[in-house]
């Protein structure tokens, strides 16, 4: 599986984006699918997962992000919306080989390239 990140870029805070992460392969339907995000000097963390139909998310998101899939379109989606500049970091999407929720990075074993965000306030 091979995984294209997209859609970061500058916003204001208060303003919203919304990532993509479009996927190689015909079985996108059995991967779960995870956003992690990484600050400078710091590790990176789990935001959000899906596994199928069910999602499930970091605490310190409280609702503002959103996860989705399009499973025709081999493509999930990060809805991210009151933005804060703490919220200035690289995104990265990631997959794993079936259903089971996780969101420990080490189980995903397919990772795209980052895509910066970047909050200003």
């Amino acid at each position: 599986v091979q995984l294209q990140a997209s859609g970061g870029g500058l916003v204001q805070a208060g303003g919203s984006l919304r990532l993509s992460c479009a996927a190689s392969g015909r079985t996108f339907s059995s991967y779960t699918m995870g956003w992690f995000r990484q600050a400078p000097g710091k590790e990176r963390e789990f935001v959000t997962g899906i596994s199928g139909s069910t999602t499930y998310y970091a605490d310190f998101v409280k609702g503002r992000l959103t996860i989705s899939r399009d499973n025709a379109k081999n493509t999930v989606y990060l809805q991210m919306n009151s933005l804060k500049p703490e919220d200035t970091v690289v995104y990265y999407c990631a997959a794993k080989y079936g259903a089971r929720p996780t969101g420990r990075g080490s189980d995903y074993g397919y990772w795209g390239q980052g895509t910066q965000v970047t909050v200003s306030s």
